[in-house]
């Protein structure tokens, strides 16, 4: 009896665990199909799906290309030498348009302003790596560019904001304003951030220095310059540009090796992840069918694509103000209508160029990606890129991006392109000139 009733009490312990995951397990929402976009068009049978489209896209060397924005970061190399040519010139800070008409601020000399006209803001400019980032904002426990950009700072803060910081127990660090945020693999070369204090007697090259210093050879000042307080980095803007830089295999570009099994459960709960976070779940799913009905024939799909097919495509883009929510992805379903989606493309185009090395040879064929807009959508480069490159090889017609722009659902466009070979390029603060294109 003894023994029992020493043995009974975890009996019963032992019983509710099993009862509590049994109970979960029987109420588990059943799992959801896998689905993708029913296209009507008559290269419906051609065009791949979201599996194949992330398979082709990530079986690449990215390798050679983050090298190569390496290089760039690090001032070997330049953009204008992947094109052969050295004509193209990045923005400067004249082309920040003064105010027309003088403010208080102007009109008082910088010794004799007081209160909150003393503050003196400045203009950084950029150039980090994207593979050496987990993306630009700051986030606990990982290696951002904000983070590191603003620990370097915090030495410039004035008193009384340091002060606040210490009673609250959080560190003295700055605080910026960036022109754009980019992701986690995505390299920037000139990316513009702002930065403003009350300390009169902070110099440029003390900023440039402490920044320099936070990850050499990763991240490099272009340029710091004091601004006028009325600058923002982001809502002056008035366009971006950017470059994706997509390696060719060497030989005709033809069948891809499969992925791990990881990677494609990785996509697989990337896309379930973006129609939760993008409204994709409140699609006309009569438009929409399961991917185990399209499986017949798939091995028939082209592996081909033609590079002046996808410059084709993307010029149709050009000189429309278009809702791109199709191509966005991570956007809160409440900004998928209406002007928050729409963007004017300036100049979308692409070409073939070989990857410079740093002995002068030439290196693996590549197809580039040069994209200027007004503003651009969460990872709406990404995937444009990865759906002309995905209707190029289906022999859609030359409209068929602007065509996608009435689907019903974001699966019509495919998986976001990987990172590794994204880069914003500059950011334009005066009107945009054609002539000022890299291709």
């Amino acid at each position: 009896m003894i023994k029992q009733r020493l043995w009974w009490p975890n009996q019963l312990v032992v019983s509710r665990e099993k009862l509590i995951r049994k109970f979960q397990m029987e109420n588990q929402p059943p799992s959801k199909p896998y689905v993708h976009y029913n296209h009507t068009d008559p290269c419906r049978f051609s065009r791949w799906t979201a599996r194949e489209s992330y398979q082709f896209m990530y079986d690449r060397p990215w390798q050679q290309v983050l090298d190569f924005y390496s290089n760039v970061v690090e001032g070997s190399l330049s953009i204008s030498s992947l094109f052969g040519t050295e004509t193209y010139h990045f923005h400067d800070d004249a082309e920040i348009p003064e105010t027309p008409e003088k403010t208080e601020l102007e009109c008082v000399s910088l010794e004799d302003r007081s209160g909150r006209w003393a503050r003196v803001t400045f203009k950084i400019v950029l150039s980090y790596h994207g593979g050496s980032f987990d993306g630009w904002q700051k986030q606990p426990g990982l290696n951002t560019v904000q983070g590191s950009v603003e620990k370097s700072i915090g030495k410039f803060v004035d008193e009384k904001k340091a002060q606040l910081l210490k009673d609250k127990c959080l560190p003295v660090e700055g605080c910026v304003v960036v022109a754009g945020r980019t992701d986690k693999g995505v390299t920037a070369l000139q990316q513009v951030c702002s930065f403003y204090t009350w300390r009169k007697d902070i110099k440029s090259e003390d900023i440039e220095d402490a920044i320099n210093s936070a990850a050499p050879g990763k991240l490099r000042v272009k340029s710091v310059t004091e601004v006028s307080r009325v600058f923002h980095p982001n809502f002056s803007a008035k366009w971006r540009r950017y470059l994706y830089i997509f390696p060719l295999n060497d030989g005709d570009d033809g069948e891809q090796s499969n992925q791990s099994g990881e990677d494609l459960e990785n996509l697989k709960s990337h896309e379930n992840c973006d129609e939760q976070k993008s409204g994709c779940g409140e699609c006309n799913y009569e438009n929409v069918q399961e991917n185990d009905r399209d499986k017949e024939g798939s091995g028939n799909k082209p592996r081909i694509f033609s590079i002046h097919r996808v410059n084709a495509l993307l010029q149709k883009l050009e000189g429309k103000l278009l809702s791109y929510k199709m191509f966005a992805r991570d956007t809160k379903a409440s900004r998928n209508e209406g002007p928050a989606t729409e963007c004017f493309i300036y100049h979308a185009r692409a070409t073939e160029a070989r990857l410079p090395c740093l002995d002068g040879t030439e290196g693996r064929r590549v197809m580039c990606v040069e994209l200027v807009a007004n503003r651009f959508l969460r990872k709406m480069v990404r995937v444009l890129v990865a759906t002309s490159i995905r209707e190029a090889a289906a022999g859609a017609e030359e409209d068929g991006l602007v065509k996608l722009m009435d689907a019903t659902c974001r699966r019509a466009t495919a998986p976001p392109a990987p990172p590794d070979g994204l880069c914003l390029v500059d950011v334009g603060y005066a009107d945009f000139y054609p002539q000022n294109c890299l291709f």
